[in-house]
């Protein structure tokens, strides 16, 4: 690969796991809100993902 390829690559990748990371953190502070809001049950809310 030519020199401008291999940055193009290596910023494509970077950007794909900024993507990935983002939407992992989303998900998960989605699920801590659904699990642990005012409509969960009490199991729910004392549940490992809650504390």
């Amino acid at each position: 690969m030519k020199p401008p390829q291999s940055l193009i690559s290596l910023v494509l990748v970077i950007l794909c796991g900024g993507i990935l990371v983002l939407f992992t953190d989303v998900e998960q502070l989605l699920v801590r809100w659904v699990n642990c809001g005012s409509i969960a049950t009490e199991a729910q809310k004392s549940s490992q993902i809650c504390r």
